[in-house]
C-alpha cells in the first residue's frame, strides 16, 4: 500500500504532504530537556510524540537522523535574557558544580525515557559542548548586520530583521503586539529595543558557567544552541523541527530569526508541535510548581495520585490523545488507560491461541489499511488504537470459534498487530515481562487445569471448584471453553 504521510506544519497552519528534501534521508531536530530537575509528565508528551514520528518514518523506509538536544547552559529563569541560569541556581542550592547537576539530571532523564520505551535519538548534543559553534553562529549574524554589541553582550536586532524578513511568522504575532506586551526587566537598558533577545550574555562576576569569546567572558543565549547544533548535524536546510507548543514563542520564533539572519534562509521545512499536558486546565511545568515527576507516577508517591502507574500506562495515556490536542491529567484518565492497555495486550496474547481454518471470514488487510491511513493523517494514534480495539474484538471471536481465519491470514494479522502495537506505537507487554518465570509456570498451571477438567468429567464439582479458586487466589484467571480452557495472569 502506497503511503503519503501528511503532517500539520505550524508555519503554514495546514496539513502538508511530507516530501523529504533528500529522500530517503530525513533530518529531524527536536528540542530536548533543560536538565535541572527530574523529568515530569510534561516531558513525556514531546518525547513520546516524536518517538512515534521517528518510529513511523523508519517503518516507511526512511533513513532518519534524529537530533535531540540537551540544554545544560544558557536557559535563564525568565526565558527573557534575565534572571539566574536555572542549572547554576540548582548547583548553588545543592552546593554542586553546574555540570554535576546537568549530568545527574541527564542520566535521570535517560532512564525515564528508556522506561517509557522512547528510542535514543541518532545524536544528542549538549549545549555546553558546542560553545565554539554557537560563537561562530553569533558572528555570522553580526556580520550580516542583524545583531549588535552592548556592554559585552550581543543582542539580536528584531526590528531590523522584521523589516527584511518579517518576525512572528511561526507564532502569528506581529512586532507591535510583541513590543506592547513585553515586560521591562532589569538589564534591558543594554538593548536598543525591549523585544531584542540575547545571542551572547556577558557573565556577571558571580556567574559560574562562562566561556571566553571575542566580546566577553559569558555564555550563549538559550535560543542560540538549537540554531547552531541543528545546522552542524543536519545542514543549513533540513526536514522537520519539533518541540512542545509552549516553545513556539519565543524560543522557536527566535530560532527561525537567528537561522534566517545567519544563513539568508530558514532551515526547517516542517515545524511540528505537540500540545501540552494540563492539570486542572493549567499547563504542567516545573516553573508553575504543579508537575508530577515520572518517578512519582511510576511509584504512586505523589499526593495527587490514587495509585502507581506503569511506564507503558503513561505511554498509552499519551498516545490515546492526538498529539496536537490538549491532554488533561486525572486519575480516572490514567486508570482508563491502564485498562485499555491491558485489554490490548490480552488481545495480542490471544492471537497465539487461535487455530487456523481452511477459510477466512475476516480480512486482516482492513486493519493494515485503517492503521496506515490513521498514521498518514498527521500521526493519528487515537484512530490507530481504535482500529486495534475493533480487531481485539474480532481476535476474541476467532479464538472462540465465532469467526474463522486461514493460516496465511492469521500470520498477516499477527504481523500487522505486532507492527503497530510494538514497533510503531512502541508499547511493551509489561505483565509478560514481569512474569519472567512464565515458561516454567505454564506446564504447572495447565497440569492443574487438566486435573480440573478430569474432575468436571467425573462430576467432582468440589475438586473442580477448589482448583479454580486456588488459581484465582494467586492471580490466575481461568476461562472455560467448549473444547477446553484458557487462562491468564491478572
Amino acid at each position: 500500500m502506497e503511503s503519503k504521510l501528511f503532517l500539520y506544519n505550524t508555519l503554514s497552519r495546514r496539513k502538508e504532504e511530507f516530501v523529504p528534501l533528500d529522500a530517503p534521508r530525513v533530518g529531524m531536530y527536536v528540542c530536548g530537556p533543560t536538565v535541572y530537575g527530574d523529568p515530569h509528565l510534561g516531558h513525556a508528551r514531546p518525547a513520546v510524540t516524536f518517538d512515534l514520528l521517528f518510529r513511523y518514518l523508519r517503518s516507511l523506509g526512511y533513513k532518519v537522523r534524529y537530533v535531540r538536544n540537551i540544554t545544560d547552559v544558557g536557559h535563564l529563569e525568565h526565558d527573557a535574557d534575565e534572571g539566574e541560569d536555572k542549572i547554576t541556581k540548582k548547583a548553588r542550592l545543592e552546593q554542586l558544580e553546574p555540570m554535576e547537576v546537568a549530568h545527574y539530571y541527564t542520566e535521570r532523564y535517560h532512564r525515564a525515557m528508556e522506561a517509557l520505551g522512547v528510542l535514543s535519538p541518532s545524536i544528542e548534543p549538549q549545549a555546553s559542548g558546542h560553545i565554539i559553534e554557537q560563537e561562530a553562529f553569533v558572528q555570522r549574524i553580526l556580520d550580516a548586520g542583524y545583531a549588535y554589541e552592548s556592554n559585552g553582550s550581543i543582542y539580536f536586532d528584531v526590528e531590523r530583521y522584521d523589516r527584511d524578513f518579517g518576525y512572528g511568522r511561526l507564532s502569528g504575532r506581529n512586532l507591535e503586539d510583541i513590543v506592547a506586551n513585553t515586560r521591562a526587566l532589569d538589564g534591558q537598558c543594554d538593548k536598543r529595543n525591549c523585544c531584542d533577545f540575547a545571542l551572547w550574555k556577558k557573565a556577571s562576576p558571580e556567574h559560574i558557567m562562562r566561556w571566553p569569546s571575542p566580546w566577553s567572558d559569558g555564555f550563549p543565549g538559550w535560543h542560540m544552541e538549537c540554531s547552531a547544533m541543528s545546522t552542524k548535524y543536519l545542514g543549513e536546510r533540513f526536514d522537520i523541527h519539533g518541540g512542545g507548543m509552549d516553545l513556539m514563542f519565543p524560543h522557536h520564533e527566535c530560532e527561525i530569526a537567528q537561522s534566517t539572519a545567519a544563513l539568508g534562509h530558514a532551515s526547517a521545512k516542517y515545524w511540528v508541535h505537540n500540545n501540552m499536558i494540563t492539570i486542572n486546565g493549567q499547563k504542567m511545568g516545573k516553573s508553575l510548581g504543579n508537575f508530577i515527576t515520572l518517578e512519582e507516577l511510576f511509584t504512586g508517591s505523589h499526593e495527587l495520585l490514587a495509585q502507581a502507574y506503569s511506564p507503558m500506562t503513561i505511554r498509552f495515556f499519551v498516545l490515546q490523545a492526538h498529539y496536537r490536542s490538549t491532554l488533561d491529567f486525572s486519575n480516572n484518565a490514567l486508570q482508563a488507560a491502564e485498562k485499555g492497555l491491558d485489554r490490548l495486550m490480552k488481545g495480542v496474547e490471544t492471537l497465539a491461541k487461535i487455530r487456523p481454518s481452511d477459510e477466512s471470514t475476516v480480512d486482516p488487510a482492513e486493519l493494515e489499511r485503517r492503521c496506515r491511513e490513521a498514521m498518514d493523517d498527521d500521526l493519528n494514534s487515537p484512530m490507530v488504537i481504535s482500529a486495534l480495539f475493533d480487531w481485539v474484538r474480532i481476535i476474541n471471536q476467532l479464538a472462540e470459534g465465532q469467526q474463522r481465519i486461514t493460516a496465511a491470514d492469521l500470520e498477516a494479522l499477527a504481523t500487522t498487530v505486532r507492527r503497530y502495537v510494538f514497533d510503531i506505537l512502541g508499547l511493551r507487554d509489561e505483565k509478560s515481562a514481569a512474569a519472567g518465570g512464565l515458561d516454567r509456570l505454564t506446564p504447572l498451571v495447565e497440569m492443574l487445569l487438566r486435573m480440573r477438567m478430569e474432575a468436571k468429567a467425573a462430576r467432582d464439582w468440589a475438586t473442580s471448584d477448589r482448583i479454580r479458586d486456588e488459581l484465582t487466589a494467586v492471580g490466575i484467571r481461568v476461562k472455560d471453553r467448549k473444547d477446553g480452557f484458557d487462562w491468564e495472569i491478572e
